[in-house]
């Protein structure tokens, strides 16, 4: 598709070099030399997007026609090792009723499952929360409330892990955030695959429970059904990266061990875990059928905050693990490749400004300094051809999710999509530029900022969820 694309964009343009004047003999100067550097750039930008925009096509392609991989779907009886379930917890009174609700009444054994809420240093109603909880169902909760340490949910998972390490009952720990409203089948479902002796950690696909709020949650909706129903699913397919995201997934603790634990001074230890566990040879597995619903950012500042985060996090793991993703020995090639490509997908946004600029840079400047104009203006051709058809590839992916999902009348805000498209691009670029450079520059230490909740907090008692209403999983 991309390829007869160029082609005929090209064919398109030949009218325009037939008439073209021909460039004039000139004495290359500086300028000139800066203006040929700016065209290699544009073309290694060029070709970036091009990987990328494979790299969607393959993946969607692969989800609407090839062989997929429905792994542990059908299992329903087994052994059921004993499981520690953490509750990610910080100021979390507004949701954080219903979270402990929906589990306490999941379809597992309840002798083999232990519920801890993770309460780090909340100063708000949370812990008052948690322990009538724990009062009204004696037994069911493993209270942790975390009041010193160093800030961050590593950290606190990490202290969390050490305690039930040391009581020894547990093989696995699962994590959901304190807003995320488990399933009723949820816990079988990402316990099952662990049945499977090299699975070290398990990822099951987040649906949004607020997306008819406003357009932002809605767009945030097909963002969120793209990202899993089609680019997580086809990566675990196609035996790729399948990425664990911190929530609504679990851990085998001896695979924890084996890597060294979580790693607190990072900011997305959700990614630096996939990877720790990739490079020592542990599989991570993708459930598309095991949904759970959580809260998404209801306003434009809460999300640019967001994605600015995880940014920053998902960078830090590119500079401390690219390179010996690049140099392992025993990484199949389509872990390696994919890997790669993964740990560089927050860099195209500012790729993808700069360019835009050296695009318009050539063409503006090129008859100035007496190059060839014709090589600008079909550069600039070519960049613009990538930028509506290559890095919008992953709107096909959107397209392909929602057709998957069932949901056919939401292709009608797709177009809309472009708006979230540029704030999210104009966010990561900015967390880019500050978390490799500015923020070392100027020894600027970050600030955790947390994503606001939207529910009602409980007015004196904690408000019951009827996790029967739930929506089911989709297939």
């Amino acid at each position: 598709m991309l390829v007869p694309a160029l082609c005929a964009a090209f064919l398109g343009f030949l009218p325009v070099l037939a008439h073209a004047q021909p460039s004039t003999p000139y004495q290359a100067g500086w300028a000139t030399w800066a203006l040929g550097l700016c065209l290699v750039a544009l073309m290694l930008v060029v070709l970036l997007e091009a990987l990328y925009t494979f790299r969607h096509y393959a993946f969607t392609l692969n989800r609407l026609f090839a062989r997929q991989r429905p792994l542990y779907a059908g299992i329903e009886q087994a052994h059921w090792p004993h499981i520690t379930v953490f509750i990610a917890a910080h100021n979390e009174e507004a949701v954080i009723s219903g979270c402990i609700e929906a589990l306490l009444d999941v379809d597992y054994p309840r002798d083999r499952l232990t519920i801890m809420p993770v309460n780090d240093r909340s100063t708000d109603g949370t812990r008052q929360i948690i322990d009538s909880y724990a009062d009204r169902h004696p037994g069911r909760l493993q209270l942790f409330h975390r009041q010193e340490g160093p800030p961050g949910k590593a950290a606190a998972l990490a202290d969390a892990t050490a305690i039930v390490q040391a009581r020894g009952e547990s093989e696995l720990i699962v994590v959901f955030d304190a807003d995320y409203l488990p399933g009723k089948k949820i816990i079988k479902q990402l316990v099952a695959p662990f049945l499977d002796p090299e699975v070290g950690a398990v990822m099951g696909r987040v649906v949004p429970q607020n997306a008819g709020v406003n357009l932002l949650t809605r767009l945030l909706d097909l963002e969120r059904s793209g990202g899993y129903q089609v680019d997580q699913q086809a990566r675990f397919n196609l035996g790729a990266v399948a990425q664990y995201g911190g929530t609504v997934g679990g851990i085998r603790l001896s695979a924890l061990q084996d890597v060294g634990g979580w790693t607190p001074e990072v900011l997305a230890e959700d990614t630096d875990l996939t990877y720790r566990l990739l490079l020592k040879g542990w599989q991570t597995a993708y459930l598309g059928y095991a949904e759970c619903y959580e809260e998404v950012p209801e306003s434009w500042a809460v999300r640019f905050r967001q994605i600015s985060r995880w940014a920053k996090g998902h960078n830090q793991v590119m500079t401390k693990l690219g390179t010996e993703m690049l140099t392992r020995k025993g990484l199949r090639w389509m872990e390696r490749v994919d890997g790669v490509a993964l740990l560089g997908v927050f860099l195209m946004s500012p790729i993808l400004l700069v360019g835009w600029m050296l695009a318009l840079v050539l063409t503006v400047t090129g008859y100035g300094v007496g190059a060839n104009v014709n090589i600008a203006l079909l550069m600039l051709l070519i960049a613009t051809g990538f930028a509506c058809v290559g890095n919008f590839a992953a709107f096909f992916e959107v397209a392909a999710a929602v057709h998957l999902d069932g949901h056919q009348r939401r292709l009608r805000l797709l177009p809309l999509l472009l708006t979230g498209f540029v704030v999210s691009m104009v966010a990561v670029s900015k967390a880019t530029i500050d978390g490799l450079l500015l923020d070392k520059l100027f020894k600027r230490q970050f600030k955790w900022d947390k994503t606001v909740r939207y529910r009602q907090a409980p007015a004196a008692a904690p408000v019951v969820v009827a996790t029967a209403a739930l929506p089911e999983a989709r297939v």
